[in-house]
C-alpha cells in the first residue's frame, strides 16, 4: 500500500492512461478524485475503485475551464481534507498539421487542454502542498514533448512546453517538499484518436515512416506503473525529471 492515506487528483481518468494510474493508485491505498469531461467513464472508473476496495469520487471537468479546475480542487479538499498528489494526464491531440495548416481556433485548444490546464492545475495546487511542505505533481507530456515528429506542431508544442514547465516547477520547489516530474509515453493503447477531428496528409506522410522502429504499442497499466513510481516515496529523489516509456522508439 504505496499510497495509503494520500488523496489523489487524476485527470482524464474515464479511460486510458488516467484510468488505469486512478484505478493503481486505488489499489495502493490513495483516496481517487477521478477526474474527466465523460462523466459517466468517470463514475465506471469510480466502480472499478470501490469494487477492489478502495475510495473515490467523479468530477465532471472540463480542463479547459478555469472554473472547472478549481472546482475540481476545492471538492477534493473539502471531501477528503488535503490534496497530496497531483495527475495532470488530460490530453488530446492535433491533427497532424505542420506549421503552415494550423489554424488559431485549434492551436488554442491543443494548449488550453494539453498545457495551460497543466499549469492552472499546479498553480491551484502549490499552496496545498507549501503549507504542508509535501506534495507531488505528475504531468503526463509525450514523446512528442521530446522529439519533432511524433505529431503535428501544434501537439508537439504543447508537449514539449509540458516539458519545459515541469523541470522549471520542479526546481523552482525543489527545497519547499514539492516534486513535479513528467512522463514522457511512446506510443500507447488509448482512445486519444477519438479527439482528432481528420488527418493532415502531409503531416501524416512526413511522420510515417518514423513509426516502423517503434518497438511495439504500450499498455495503459505499463505507464500506470511508472505514475505509482513517481507517486511514491520510492522515487523521493526523483525531481524535474522526465521518464521517458516507450519500449526504446527514442532511443533509435
Amino acid at each position: 500500500m504505496r499510497l495509503e492515506n494520500k488523496v489523489a487528483v487524476v485527470t482524464g481518468a474515464a479511460s486510458g492512461m488516467g484510468k488505469s494510474i486512478a484505478v493503481l493508485y486505488g489499489k495502493e491505498g490513495a483516496k481517487v478524485v477521478v477526474s474527466d469531461i465523460n462523466e459517466e467513464g468517470a463514475n465506471q472508473t469510480v466502480d472499478e475503485i470501490k469494487a477492489n476496495g478502495g475510495d473515490a469520487i467523479a468530477i465532471m471537468a472540463n480542463v479547459a475551464k478555469e472554473e472547472d479546475i478549481q472546482n475540481l480542487i476545492d471538492t477534493a479538499v473539502n471531501t477528503y481534507g488535503t490534496l497530496d498528489i497531483l495527475v495532470n494526464n488530460a490530453g488530446i491531440m492535433d491533427n497532424f498539421e505542420p506549421a503552415g495548416d494550423i489554424e488559431d481556433d485549434k492551436w488554442e485548444r491543443v494548449f488550453a487542454i494539453n498545457t495551460t490546464s497543466v499549469m492552472r492545475a499546479t498553480r491551484k495546487a502549490i499552496p496545498i502542498f507549501l503549507e504542508k511542505e509535501k506534495g507531488v505533481i505528475i504531468n503526463v507530456a509525450s514523446a512528442g514533448g521530446l522529439q519533432g515528429a511524433r505529431a503535428g506542431a501544434a501537439y508537439t508544442a504543447s508537449k514539449h512546453a509540458v516539458v519545459g514547465f515541469t523541470k522549471n516547477t520542479g526546481f523552482m520547489y525543489a527545497q519547499k517538499g514539492i516534486r513535479c516530474n513528467a512522463i514522457a509515453p511512446g506510443g500507447v493503447e488509448t482512445n486519444i484518436s477519438s479527439s482528432m477531428t481528420g488527418v493532415n496528409q502531409f503531416g501524416i506522410g512526413r511522420i510515417q515512416p518514423g513509426l516502423g522502429f517503434n518497438p511495439r504499442i504500450g499498455k495503459p497499466e505499463e505507464i500506470a506503473n511508472v505514475a505509482l513510481f513517481l507517486a511514491s516515496d520510492e522515487s523521493s529523489f526523483v525531481n524535474g525529471a522526465v521518464i521517458t516509456a516507450d519500449a526504446g522508439w527514442t532511443s533509435y
